[in-house]
């Protein structure tokens, strides 16, 4: 079942009137979370990264 061009156009104008964009406030702040969350979780591995190097460090020099 084909739909004219003029339909389809017609469907998606319907469509897009129907989504909510964001504020500018809104977008600001979920950049800012993304941004905090990203360094929390960057902080987060480096501290993991460290105590599995210094466990590692402690068993092999044993050796």
């Amino acid at each position: 079942m084909a739909t004219s061009p003029f339909k389809f156009v017609n469907e998606v104008r319907n469509e897009i009137s129907k989504v909510v964009w964001p504020t500018r406030r809104e977008v600001m702040l979920t950049t800012v979370m993304v941004f905090v969350m990203a360094a929390l979780t960057a902080v987060f591995f480096a501290l993991v990264d460290l105590v599995i190097q210094f466990g590692l460090r402690g068993i092999l020099g044993a050796f």
